[in-house]
């Protein structure tokens, strides 16, 4: 999986995808197109996520059953498939969410210890 790229550091949240997507679908159900736009806005093009990482994601998300999906009408009146999180979905985050926290709370202790 190629991670979401970055202009410092394009391998910086290699393995971090899973994590984004579940978090913002946490709030109302997206469409792909919407979930990358969403990361590149919030991040402030810090992240972009490029659709041959994204889309095979979202496939992987929905297998494990983390995502429900269904088809619907996008922004631009086109057909589109909307993911939302699964109650196995919003455990997953609550689960990465924590695992995240901790691996940052690890990395401040170094990069604080110097």
């Amino acid at each position: 999986m190629s991670p979401p790229s970055s202009p410092g550091n394009p391998e910086r949240l290699h393995g971090t995808l899973e994590l984004l997507v579940l978090k913002l679908l946490d709030g109302a159900p997206l469409n792909g197109y919407a979930i990358g736009r969403r990361i590149q806005e919030i991040t402030e093009d810090e992240l972009i996520v490029e659709e041959g990482s994204l889309y095979p994601a979202l496939y992987r998300m929905q297998r494990r059953g983390w995502l429900k999906a269904e088809w619907g009408k996008s922004e631009n009146n086109r057909r589109a498939k909307f993911y939302r999180l699964s109650r196995s979905g919003r455990r997953q985050l609550e689960k990465e969410a924590a695992d995240w926290g901790n691996f940052a709370s690890a990395v401040g202790k170094i990069l604080g210890s110097a």
